[in-house]
C-alpha cells in the first residue's frame, strides 16, 4: 500500500547510528557505545508513566542536534527511511526553537531542515513538507518569533504550525493564539496536540484554536458531543496508537480508541509519531492496527487515502498523489465491498 504520513517528529526519528557518529564527536558517547546500545538510550520503554516521561526520550536528540549540518542531514536521512517503508507523502516537524541553544539562530536552524528535506526528497521521489512546533512551555511570545520565522520559509516546503510539548504542566493552549494568527496570516496550515494528557476536555479546548487538524486527540472518543462536532467542523486526528500505549493513554493498541472515531464517522490518519522513540515503521503500525484494533483493510485504506485530503501541501501537489494512490486501490481486490 503507498502510504502518506502526517504526523512525524524529526528529533524522535533519528537513526541510531547517525545519533552515535553525533554522540562520539560530542563527546556524549565513547568508542564502546554501539549502535544497538544507542538504538536502546533513544527508544522508549513499551510503556512509560505518562506523557512527561515519553517526551524525556527526546532529550539525548534535541543536544545532538543543535547545529545546521547535523539538523540538514537527519532530515535527510529520515526521508530516505520513509521512502524505503513505502511512504510517497510526509509531512515531518519539529520545534526550531529547542535547537537553539549553542547559537545557532531560529532561521538558520529552519533553513537547515528545509534544504536537508528537500534534499532527501530529490534522492527518493517522497513527496515531503514541513510543520514548525512551537512549544507550549514556552513564552507566547517566543512562539510568535518561531510562527513569523517559519513563514520565511513558507515557498520552500515549510506549510504549518503547530504546538506541542508537555500538556500536564501547561494545559492552556489559549495563550499562544497570537502565533497562531501570526502563522495563519501567513499562509501556514494549523494543527496542534491536544489529549495526550487531560482527556477529552483538552481536545475540546484545542478547538478554540480552529485547528484543520489535532494530533492525537484520541480521548475525544469518550464524549460523544465532541466527536460530532469534530465531525461536524470536519477536523482530522492524526492518531499515533502505539505512541499513546507508550504514554499511558491506552492500554494497548487493541483497546485504542482509533475503531470507535473512525466507526463514528470522526476523520482520522495514522502515523508513527516518532520512528526511533517508539521503534516503529508506519508499515509495522498499520499490521497492528488490522491485526489488534480489527480494522478491515477497507478502513485503513481510506485512513491512507485521507491524509492526502487532510495534507497541507497545496492542490497541484496532491492531485496527482491521489491519483497514483487510488489507482493502486483500483487494483487490489481485496478492497473491493470492504466496509
Amino acid at each position: 500500500m503507498p502510504k502518506a504520513e502526517l504526523h512525524l517528529h524529526l528529533d524522535g526519528s533519528v537513526r541510531p547510528a547517525t545519533a552515535l557518529e553525533l554522540a562520539r564527536a560530542r563527546g556524549l558517547a565513547d568508542r564502546r557505545t554501539t549502535v544497538r546500545s544507542m538504538r536502546r538510550r533513544l527508544a522508549a520503554p513499551a510503556r512509560v508513566a505518562d506523557q512527561a516521561a515519553l517526551l524525556r526520550a527526546f532529550d539525548l536528540p534535541i543536544l545532538l542536534l543543535q547545529d545546521g549540518e547535523s539538523l540538514a542531514r537527519v532530515a535527510g536521512e529520515l526521508i530516505e527511511d520513509v521512502a524505503a517503508d513505502g511512504t510517497r507523502y510526509v509531512e515531518v516537524r519539529w520545534a526550531p526553537a529547542l535547537h537553539t541553544g549553542r547559537g545557532l539562530s531560529l532561521g538558520d536552524g529552519l533553513a537547515a531542515v528545509v534544504t536537508g528535506t528537500a534534499e532527501g526528497a530529490a534522492r527518493t521521489g517522497v513527496v515531503a513538507r514541513l510543520i514548525a512546533v512551537a512549544m507550549r512551555s514556552h513564552d507566547p511570545e517566543r512562539n510568535v518569533a518561531v510562527a513569523e520565522a517559519a513563514a520565511r520559509f513558507h515557498d520552500r516546503g515549510l506549510v504549518g504550525f503547530d504546538l506541542a510539548g508537555p500538556e500536564a504542566a501547561f494545559p492552556d493552549a489559549w495563550p499562544h493564539r497570537r502565533a497562531f494568527a501570526a502563522a495563519r496570516a501567513a499562509g501556514l496550515r494549523i494543527t496542534l496536540h491536544a489529549g495526550e494528557w487531560g482527556g477529552a476536555a483538552q481536545v475540546r479546548a484545542a478547538l478554540a484554536l480552529d485547528p484543520e487538524r489535532i494530533a492525537h486527540g484520541a480521548p475525544a472518543a469518550d464524549d460523544p458531543a465532541l466527536v460530532a462536532e469534530l465531525i461536524g467542523r470536519g477536523v482530522t486526528l492524526d492518531l499515533c496508537p502505539t505512541s499513546n500505549v507508550q504514554a499511558g493513554l491506552a492500554r494497548s493498541v487493541a483497546a485504542h480508541p482509533i475503531r470507535r472515531l473512525v466507526r463514528a464517522g470522526v476523520r482520522v490518519t495514522l502515523s508513527t509519531d516518532d520512528r526511533t522513540v517508539s521503534s516503529l515503521t508506519l508499515t509495522a503500525e498499520y499490521r497492528r492496527v488490522l491485526r489488534r484494533a480489527r480494522l478491515t483493510p477497507g478502513e485503513l485504506w481510506r485512513i491512507d487515502r485521507h491524509a492526502l485530503d487532510a495534507a497541507f501541501a497545496d492542490e497541484a501537489t496532491l492531485a496527482p498523489l491521489r491519483a497514483a494512490f487510488d489507482r493502486w486501490a483500483a487494483g487490489e481486490a481485496r478492497l473491493a465491498g470492504q466496509p
